[in-house]
């Protein structure tokens, strides 16, 4: 890590909901050498509770802190808004937790940090307080201006998402020839530029079941997404499908594929959730700087219990690292 620090600027750490289980993650995450990348925007004095919560040491240091060693963690210190306890839900602070995604990302979009690691943010309190939120991947596309895509990976497997958070009865309006091939493009510029994939093989789910059955269950895969990959086939992307979701999954099939895209956010998920649950990440691929975060939510019932399985916060951290240095890398070519 030491060769690597000038690599990149920080990384910025945001824990999410103070009551959940997102503070103590971030306790555990400065007990690894990720934490010399990070720079956390977070309450001191709530990652200080956490840390006596479950038994682990924490020094927090100053924002420039050049040298950071496991048990430690870099702070920009952001109060709450009230006090807090672990798995009691306050609106008070849903505010506090919204305004430090904010500033992240716009750190982020100003060059002061190189990415973002978020933790799980309970979304029903942030709307019962007033704030309108639907998913930190829409917040940040609409703070960057930029059309983003939800993938979510493991490492056995990585799902793209053609909408995210949208009611089933809005999905299939939402599938556009435009929408789509804008998604396809993201997806593999990424494929290429953060995972090194030289050729990337993309599998693209039906929206209906069997995939329309030739038109007899539904036409979006002939009038949409069939033509979309047709034309992206024409400009040299490697596109298998539109494939039926129900056997797209297999073992055997999923050898062939890099990614996966599906169309609606229960129809690819639940399959790598129960891959590797705990075992994935969120990553918000097309915006300016990398994101990734934890692919599960606040856990408010193991709070402070030193219980939670920090290793989705972990791994997130050592891919936002991997892809920043790799970026650094790529970016020359990518905008020749």
């Amino acid at each position: 890590m030491h060769g690597q620090q000038a690599a990149f600027r920080w990384i910025g750490l945001i824990a999410g909901e103070c009551a959940g289980v997102g503070p103590e993650l971030c306790v555990r995450l400065a007990q690894t050498t990720c934490g010399e990348a990070l720079l956390a925007l977070c309450d001191g004095d709530l990652l200080q509770e956490a840390a006596e919560a479950i038994g682990q040491p924490l020094t927090l240091l100053p924002p420039d802190a050049e040298r950071v060693e496991p048990g430690q963690l870099r702070l920009l210190h952001r109060p709450r808004r009230a006090p807090s306890r672990f798995g009691m839900l306050d609106a008070r602070n849903a505010p506090w937790v919204h305004d430090t995604l904010v500033e992240g990302a716009r750190m982020a979009m100003r060059g002061e940090l190189a990415g973002l690691v978020t933790g799980p943010v309970h979304k029903g309190i942030l709307n019962e307080a007033g704030i309108a939120y639907t998913g930190t991947t829409e917040l940040l596309a609409r703070e960057s201006g930029c059309e983003v895509v939800m993938l979510l990976a493991s490492e056995r497997l990585r799902v793209a998402l053609a909408t995210t958070h949208l009611p089933l009865r809005a999905v299939p309006d939402a599938i556009t020839r435009n929408g789509l091939h804008d998604t396809l493009e993201i997806l593999h510029a990424a494929l290429l530029a953060d995972f090194g994939l030289p050729a990337p093989r993309i599998a693209v789910l039906g929206l209906n079941p069997h995939a329309g059955e030739g038109g007899h269950l539904g036409r979006e895969e002939i009038e949409v997404i069939a033509p979309t990959l047709d034309a992206l086939r024409a400009r040299g992307m490697h596109l298998i499908g539109p494939l039926p979701a129900d056997t797209a999954f297999l073992p055997q099939k999923l050898e062939g594929f890099d990614a996966v895209l599906a169309m609606y956010h229960d129809q690819g998920l639940p399959v790598l959730k129960h891959a590797g649950f705990e075992q994935g990440v969120n990553i918000t691929l097309g915006l300016p700087y990398v994101r990734v975060a934890v692919d599960h939510g606040t856990a408010l019932e193991l709070a402070g219990r030193g219980e939670a399985d920090p290793s989705s916060l972990i791994l997130a951290a050592r891919r936002a690292i991997e892809f920043s240095i790799r970026r650094q890398r790529f970016a020359p070519r990518l905008l020749a």
